[in-house]
Order: C-alpha cells, then structure tokens, then sequence
C-alpha cells in the first residue's frame, strides 16, 4: 500500500514574492523589512507563507526560468545587511539610483548595479570569510562548483546562451573546462560569494518565520530553463540532440479556448525513461535542496508528471504536440520512499484528467482550487466551494491570474450576477471581504490569499499576465500597505473559521 502523506494543518496563507517587499534598493530582499512582513503574517494569525522560487532569473525575469534549480537570486541579497558584516560601506550606496518607483521592480537597473555592488562585497570578503565559504562550498559541492563555473562562462561569453558557447564548453570538455577555470577563478569565487550571502540571509529568515510558526511554501518548476546550468551539466535526461545539444522537443500545453495556437514554453523536455535507470537522481537533489530551504512544496505543472505534452522544437506554435508518459507512479514511489514525511502540494490547474487525479489521490497531495475558475453556465464546477474536499488549497487568486479585485472589475454581467447569486452578494455589499470570507469558511485545510487582494489591488497590481513579456514579476508592495488593522481583520476571520495560527 502506498503511503498517503499527512493533511496540511488547517490555516490561512499568504501569496506574496521576495521581490515584492518593500525595499530602499528596488526590489524586495532578505532584509529587515522581510523580518516586518513575517511579523504582519504572524500578527494575522497566517500559517503559511507562499513565495515563488527563489531562483536567480534570466531574461524575461520569471523566477519559473531560472539559470539554476540550486542557486538563489542576487538580486535578493540585503545590501543593509552587508553593511552590518563590514562588507560594505553606507558610502558604498547613498550616490546611486536605484529607481524612482517603489511599485515596481526596474530589472535594468538591478542588472546594472547589483553585481557591482556584490563584487565590491566580495572584495571585502577576502581574509574575513576565507574559512566559512570553504565550508559551504564543502556543503554545496554537488551543485556549487558547476553553478559558479556556467556563470563565470556566461560573464566571459556577454551573457550569450550555453548553446552558443564555444564548442569545447558546450560539451564539457574536461582540458578546457580545467584552462578556463585557471583564468577565470576569480570570477568563480565570486559567485560562491553571492551564493554564500544568499543562502546564509535566507537562512536566518527562514528560522525567523519558522520561529514565530509560519511554514514556508515554495513552487518546484516542473522544467528546467534551456539556457540554464542544469542543461548544461545534465542534457543526458533531457530531449537534446547529443550532438549540437539543440532542443528536439519542448514543453507546452495544446490549444483550448483561451489559445488556439496552445502555449509554446521552450523548455526542454525530459527523458523519462533514463531518469529511471539513474534512479532519478537529478530530482532526488532538486527535491533534497527544495526541502532545505522551503518547509512545504508546491509541485508546478504537476499534470506533466503523468502525461506532459511534446512539441517539435523547430514549431512556431502547439497546434501539433504529442502527450508523452511522464514519471508517473514509478517516480513517485521513489520519491515518497526518499521524503516520506515530507508534504507537497499538487498544481492541479489546467486540462485534468481521471488519470492525474488518480496520481495525486494516491499520494495525498492536496489539488488547487481557484474561486476565479469557478463560474460558468452551470453551478457544477468543482472549484465552487460546496464542491471542495478537506484535503486541498483554495485560492482567491494566483500569480498567474487577475487579483480578485481585477477579477470582479473585468468580469461581463453574466457572470458577475453567478457570483453574486452564489454568494448572495447584494448593493452595498463589499464583494471582495465577502468572498474572502466564504473561502476563509470553506473545508479546504489551506485557504491561500495574494497579499494584493487583502490590500483590495486592481490588475495593475498583477504579478504575471501569461502569454506576455516585459510588465511582469515587478509588482512591490509599500510599507505602509502592512496596518494593524488589516492583521487583525483577517486574525478575526482566522479565529472565526478555525485557521487560527496562535
């Protein structure tokens, strides 16, 4: 009999990003003001924190393409804290421009500044820290060295993809490997350093949170970026002609009502069939480290570990994709048998079938219900609230959907008077609290929440519009949005509906 992994504890979540804290330096960080949104969390009575991967971002900035499933993003490193640990000066700061909007994340600018400013740290470093980052580079070695080696390579390429790359570091050739890391070991060590720095900052948070009963939730992408570290070291298990290391087939999802070309993600896809004759060990580390630095984990794309769908990498579109078996039950036992008291939360979303429910069933992982899919010609769906299981999460929105402000300012009058029917919503009612409160009541164990439909944010304050590049992941939230009164507002709903975090 497989074992079924324990029901999440009862409670409320908040959705909200690293980047979207308040910050003096243009992005969010593990900074004090991280230390102020776990204080507002526990204030609220919230169990879980949900963050999106914490990855380091390439182009486009999707914490979802990342060049490492191991490495943390720079861009996340306190500046105030390195001045604390005399690796910096304030001096080292105050004349430069970090951007002139604190609604909005300004990557150029990050890109420009933030690794000079690292570099200068690093400097600084030297002699002071010699024999902790040898300890950590002990820890990390499985995945350290190779990471901090394809960065170097991309700094002396200008950023160009691995694909690109001279022919001998493309394919890891052992004699240049050794050449260029005699050149450029500098470099290298520098990105120990910032992974040094990052991992000891989140740390330290994270015990913070952990501290005050606040579980952390990451998301596991279920692909790997192409122009990533992970491709390079492991194109074996993945769909690459082993020649050129060109993609042959990528991820996607087929066309559906909202897309008729379908969606063409790039990735490249997995070999399936040879992950299981190395016993799966590229996700046994993926995992191991997932579970290291979150408590809970949310499986992206989790349909794709039962079938996920194929397409010839030289398409302009979807339209003509195959649906592959993924790892399915055989990769799953050995999983659960690797982290059998370890709990994940199964991306449900999308075309499911009988099939990925049946996966997810056997396993207990709690699916995802989203209130804005709910409503339609019928009341049937089962992302209705009288249609929830205890053991599942409910979303007022995600990252990747309108806030539920957005969502009722956008809705047609069909469907907006379904949602009022359904809720008994009447004039004067504030239909945002309202249906906060019906999924607060709901059974599902978790009830996750954006941190803008608390705040009562409209689409402008949209994390990520899918299908879209350039406006997204750049959403930051002020330090005044975080009262008193709206921690105790939603702590009363939680005592009320039995999600208390006390």
């Amino acid at each position: 009999m497989k074992k079924v992994q324990d029901r999440l504890q009862r409670g409320n979540g908040l959705i909200m990003p690293i980047f979207s804290i308040p910050s003096s330096y243009g992005i969010g960080t593990f900074g004090k003001e991280a230390y102020n949104i776990v204080d507002f969390i526990s204030d609220a009575s919230i169990r879980y924190w949900q963050i999106l991967p914490l990855g380091q971002t390439s182009y486009g900035d999707s914490p979802y393409q990342s060049f490492s499933s191991f490495a943390g993003n720079p861009y996340f490193v306190d500046l105030d804290m390195l001045i604390e640990d005399g690796l910096l000066e304030k001096d080292d700061l105050e004349s430069l421009n970090f951007g002139d909007n604190d609604r909005y994340v300004d990557y150029a600018i990050q890109y420009n500044l933030r690794y000079r400013i690292l570099e200068k740290a690093y400097e600084n470093s030297k002699g002071k820290l010699d024999k902790e980052i040898k300890a950590f580079r002990k820890e990390e070695a499985f995945w350290i060295e190779d990471y901090a080696l394809f960065m170097a390579i991309k700094r002396d390429s200008l950023d160009i993809s691995w694909i690109e790359w001279d022919e001998k570091l493309r394919d890891r050739d052992k004699t240049a490997l050794k050449e260029f890391k005699e050149k450029h070991q500098e470099d290298i060590d520098f990105y120990i350093f910032i992974q040094y720095e990052f991992f000891k900052q989140w740390n330290e948070l994270k015990k913070y949170a952990n501290r005050r009963n606040i579980q952390i939730i990451g998301d596991l992408p279920i692909y790997v970026a192409y122009d990533s570290c992970d491709a390079w070291v492991n194109y074996d298990i993945l769909k690459l002609d082993p020649e050129s290391k060109e993609a042959i087939t990528v991820g996607g999802a087929p066309p559906d009502a909202y897309s008729e070309d379908g969606q063409l993600w790039g990735n490249p896809v997995y070999d399936w069939d040879k992950m299981k004759k190395d016993s799966y060990s590229f996700w046994e580390k993926r995992i191991e480290m997932a579970f290291r630095t979150y408590d809970l984990l949310r499986l992206d794309h989790f349909r794709g570990f039962e079938k996920f769908y194929a397409i010839p990498a030289s398409d302009e579109n979807a339209k003509f994709g195959d649906w592959i078996e993924g790892g399915g039950y055989d990769f799953f036992d050995h999983i659960k048998k690797k982290f059998p008291d370890k709990q994940f939360i199964a991306e449900d979303l999308g075309y499911i079938t009988k099939e990925v429910d049946d996966l997810k069933d056997t396993y207990g992982f709690p699916g995802m219900n989203v209130i804005q899919f709910a409503f339609g010609e019928n009341f049937d769906s089962n992302y209705l609230p009288h249609n929830y299981l205890r053991n599942s999460v409910v979303y007022s929105s995600t990252h990747d959907s309108s806030t539920l402000k957005g969502w009722l300012e956008t809705m047609d009058e069909e469907d907006l008077e379904l949602v009022e029917r359904y809720f008994g919503l009447e004039e004067g009612d504030d239909y945002q609290w309202r249906i906060i409160r019906n999924l607060m009541a709901s059974v599902s164990d978790l009830a996750m929440f954006e941190i803008q439909d608390f705040l009562e944010l409209d689409n402008t304050s949209q994390i990520n519009s899918p299908g879209t590049l350039g406006d997204n992941w750049k959403w930051r939230a002020k330090k005044e949005d975080f009262t008193d009164s709206l921690a105790l507002k939603i702590k009363e709903m939680s005592r009320l509906y039995g999600r208390y975090n006390g």
